[in-house]
């Protein structure tokens, strides 16, 4: 009777935690080691992120959140000036204009902009290295270039990978991507999904360059859409 009892306590305390959620943006979990933060540190900014998002408390003191992360109030200062110092942290002040009490709250736009910063130079380590070493070749590389150009903008990590997989596993032709992706640029249609779907179709008609590719399109060319 006794384990029934706290079973149902286990769950009534599991619904009340599903009940109450904290939004912290993908891209903050993936930079905050890259930024430099300590795991320590990077918990300490997300009590102050649920403090406010749950329990409307714009400037909980460091006791409380001390007594949540399990160290001293002390560390706590300690960990705040950090932050601080580091320009991830600040504090605002206001004050209200009916009736002029003031009042302060935790401000991390530091921290966001910091996480930012940081994810866009990963992204450019990360397509860097997708060209350089899981496709080498001088094609390939030109390739990339080539659909950079059509796109106005660089590829993302995602694009380079299906450019390799396009190369490396379907064995696609260097001409015939080209062309595919002028097919894209011609409908209007410049995305990647579209540029793929047209190389499946050529794939499964047994057209290998791009004067098979030419003799197809205008066969099927006005028929509808693919």
């Amino acid at each position: 009777m006794k384990n029934d009892m706290w079973k149902a306590y286990a769950r009534g305390m599991a619904a009340a935690m599903n009940g109450g959620s904290v939004v912290v943006p993908a891209g903050l979990l993936r930079a905050y080691h890259g930024i430099g933060l300590t795991d320590t540190e990077f918990m300490l900014l997300l009590q102050l992120m649920m403090y406010r998002q749950l329990e409307q408390v714009e400037f909980p003191t460091p006791e409380q959140l001390a007594e949540r992360l399990g160290i001293t109030a002390k560390t706590t200062h300690q960990l705040l000036g950090k932050l601080m110092k580091e320009g991830l942290l600040a504090i605002d002040e206001h004050i209200d204009p009916v009736s002029g009490v003031q009042s302060e709250c935790y401000n991390w736009d530091g921290w966001i902009i910091r996480s930012a910063e940081w994810l866009s130079d990963d992204t450019r380590v990360t397509m860097q290295a997708a060209r350089e070493e899981r496709v080498p070749e001088t094609k390939a590389s030109d390739l990339f270039t080539v659909f950079e150009q059509e796109f106005g903008r660089p590829l993302s990590p995602m694009e380079c990978e299906t450019i390799s997989a396009w190369i490396d596993q379907d064995r696609y032709p260097d001409e015939l991507i080209r062309f595919a992706l002028k097919e894209a640029v011609f409908a209007g249609k410049l995305h990647f999904r579209y540029i793929d779907r047209i190389l499946i179709e050529w794939s499964r008609n047994r057209v290998t360059n791009t004067e098979e590719a030419k003799a197809h399109t205008q066969k099927f060319r006005g028929g509808g859409t693919r």
